[in-house]
């Protein structure tokens, strides 16, 4: 998924997640809109675990990545829902 202003991609984000521990309106939402995963599995109330130093160059993000994320969506009872990485890139510095 990217985030885009003006026509500059701001970050670009891939998300692996178990779609078993969504609900059904959960993956119909995700399956059939652009709202972000975050909104939709919001009342999961999930925690996030980081798993990467964000300095650290990560392979799945593209040229000009400036700041990355890598991070593990946790539900209440420790159960992984969601691996995610979050590419922000060089447009965040742009003058607007």
């Amino acid at each position: 998924m990217r985030l885009s202003c003006g026509g500059k991609v701001l970050s670009v984000a891939h998300n692996w997640y178990v779609p078993a521990r969504l609900t059904p309106e959960m993956n119909r939402i995700l399956d059939s809109t652009d709202t972000p995963f975050g909104r939709v599995a919001a009342s999961l109330r999930f925690t996030r675990q980081p798993l990467a130093d964000p300095r650290a160059r990560l392979p799945a993000c593209p040229p000009g990545t400036i700041l990355a994320h890598r991070a593990r969506l946790l539900l209440a009872g420790g159960q992984p829902l969601s691996l995610l990485v979050e590419c922000y890139t060089r447009g965040n510095l742009s003058a607007r």
